[in-house]
Order: structure tokens, then C-alpha cells, then sequence
């Protein structure tokens, strides 16, 4: 005679009953289709996600349920299991959210985002649809946020930590990549390299706390004056600047290099102990790629640096473009 216990035993070690069990268990939606789109299996996954219990749908046309799914890579894949035996997994990219399903009893918050795979099966003959849904918003949250941090590390690598400008490091990125544009485009660049007069006097005089923020303070006239998205203004190396102007020509860049340093004198910053003027002043070197002529960065930088060098020679405070020293 079997007692109760072991009859419960056999009874909960049945496969039917470990299937339902482990159905309603694992941490995934399972929906069971029929060869006419019929629901014949729900689990309990579902239900708190989209507020239909298993009683109210069995039976019934999954498209009804879900109608947002008709025209969908869902249904297409459906029918491609039921047609022609066809196992699909859903593209995230093409639907982050197939089905309208929230997260557990939040009826009225955002979608969750999904995996969705549909594979056909047969069971005594009877071809039936399997389809999975699982729930990738927390990993592809934490992606995001993976490359958001990179992404910020990377735009941090390229500042100068100081100024607030870009540093070294995307300047010479940037002129590598704005000259090979014009060469491909047979366009024009110039190259703008600028020194602040007397700083070693003036960083003696005011200290280096003051020489900091003279320094930011021309990092920023000096890219207030560079208008178009595509120029940069970075750091060159401690208190020199450049500026990389894409699709501007020598004499144009003479005119902004003037407006750069007429500017910064207008700042009226003191600068006592300087040769030149009681207040800050620049010299600016500039010189601007030809076809066959500066046409690599080392070329155009040194001609831009001996275009600075006679501006320095030739009293500071002044513009020099190449050729004309």
C-alpha cells in the first residue's frame, strides 16, 4: 500500500510535474504555440509583466493577445516556424522591446528590453512553436554604462586638464586628420601657433597659481574666437597654443589670428613685468598647406613654429605668416 508521502513523492516526481514546476520557475517567458498560433503554454514569468494571467489567454491567438506584434519580426518568425520549421532569434537591434511587457508589476513604467528567440518542435507528431523572451535590460544598462564610462575616459584623455581646451595628444590626432581631408578634398588648412609674451616674467611675478590662470584665461579667449565646429583650439605645450582651421586660407587665417590677438588685448590682463606691454599680448605664427607644399603635419607645424619665431624676433605682439619673415 503507498503511503501519502511517497504517493506525493511520485506525484511531484512525475515529468509532467517537474516540467510545470520548473516552467514556473525559471526567470524567463515561455509561450507554447500551436500549429494555428493557439496559446497551449504560458508560464507564470509573464503574467506580472503584462497583467495576463494563464486563464485569459490559453486558447487564444497570440496576435490577439499581443496585437502590436502583427507586422512584426515576431510574427514573421512565428510564421517561419509553423511554414517551414524555421528557428529565428529576434535582432535586439531591429526592436529593443517586441512585446509590451514592464517589469514585474510596474504596469505603467517603461518597456523592458528583450531577447526573443521562436523555434518550431514536434510533440506525437503535432508541430508546435516555442517562444522565449528574456529580460536584457539590466545587462544592456550596464553596457551602456560601460561605454559611456569609456567614452568619458577617452574624451578626458584628449583635454588638457588645466585650460579645458584639447590637449597634445588631440591636436596631433587632429591635424593628421584635417590634412588628409584636404588633401582628399584639394581644399585648404592653416595652422595657427601661439605664445604668450614675457610668461616666464609674468609666471615670476604673479606665481604659478596666477600663471594658471592667465593661461586659462587665453586657452579660452582663444577658443571664443574659433566659431566653426570644425576648428580646434588646443594646448600646445606650457604656454603655447594652436589653433587648426580647416578649409581656411593664408590670408584668412592672417585676419583670425589678428582678431585672436587683438582680443586678448582687449582683456586688459596686467602683466607688470613684461618687455613688450603692461598687459598680456600673444605672437602668432601662421602658415597654411599648399598642394605639394606643408602638406604633412611635421612640415606644417615647423613652418607655423618659424613664423612664431619671427614674430617673437621682430618685437612680439604681432602676426607672422609664413614666407614673409
Amino acid at each position: 500500500m503507498t503511503t501519502k508521502p511517497e504517493a506525493r513523492a511520485a506525484d511531484v516526481a512525475h515529468p509532467a510535474h517537474l516540467a510545470a514546476r520548473v516552467l514556473n520557475l525559471v526567470n524567463v517567458g515561455v509561450i507554447v504555440l500551436d500549429a494555428d498560433q493557439r496559446i497551449v503554454l504560458w508560464s507564470s514569468w509573464l503574467t506580472p509583466r503584462c497583467g495576463r494571467a494563464a486563464a485569459r489567454v490559453m486558447g487564444h491567438s497570440l496576435f490577439e493577445v499581443f496585437s502590436t506584434l502583427r507586422g512584426s519580426r515576431v510574427e514573421a518568425a512565428v510564421l517561419a516556424a509553423l511554414a517551414d520549421e524555421t528557428a529565428t532569434a529576434i535582432p535586439h537591434a531591429d526592436n529593443r522591446s517586441p512585446f509590451p511587457l514592464r517589469a514585474a508589476g510596474s504596469f505603467d513604467g517603461p518597456l523592458i528590453e528583450q531577447a526573443v528567440s521562436v523555434s518550431p518542435f514536434r510533440e506525437d507528431g503535432e508541430l508546435f512553436c516555442l517562444v522565449e523572451i528574456r529580460d536584457i535590460s539590466g545587462a544592456n544598462e550596464r553596457e551602456r554604462r560601460l561605454l559611456d564610462h569609456a567614452e568619458s575616459l577617452r574624451a578626458r584623455s584628449y583635454v588638457d586638464g588645466l585650460t579645458g581646451i584639447a590637449n597634445r595628444r588631440y591636436f596631433d590626432v587632429a591635424l593628421d586628420r584635417e590634412l588628409r581631408r584636404a588633401q582628399r578634398i584639394k581644399g585648404t588648412l592653416s595652422l595657427l601657433l601661439t605664445d604668450i609674451d614675457s610668461f616666464k616674467a609674468y609666471n615670476d611675478h604673479f606665481g604659478h597659481q596666477g600663471g594658471d590662470t592667465c593661461l586659462s584665461a587665453v586657452a579660452q579667449a582663444l577658443a571664443s574666437r574659433l566659431k566653426r565646429p570644425a576648428d580646434v583650439a588646443a594646448r600646445y605645450g606650457g604656454e603655447e597654443f594652436a589653433a587648426i582651421l580647416p578649409d581656411t586660407d593664408a590670408a584668412q587665417a592672417r585676419q583670425l589670428a589678428e582678431n585672436i590677438r587683438e582680443y586678448v588685448a582687449s582683456l586688459n590682463l596686467p602683466h607688470a613685468p613684461s618687455a613688450v606691454h603692461p598687459r598680456v599680448t600673444l605672437s602668432i605664427g601662421v602658415a597654411s598647406m599648399e598642394t605639394g607644399r606643408l602638406d604633412d603635419p611635421k612640415a606644417l607645424i615647423e613652418a607655423a613654429d618659424q613664423a612664431l619665431y619671427a614674430a617673437k624676433r621682430g618685437g612680439r605682439n604681432r602676426v607672422v605668416v609664413d614666407g614673409e619673415q
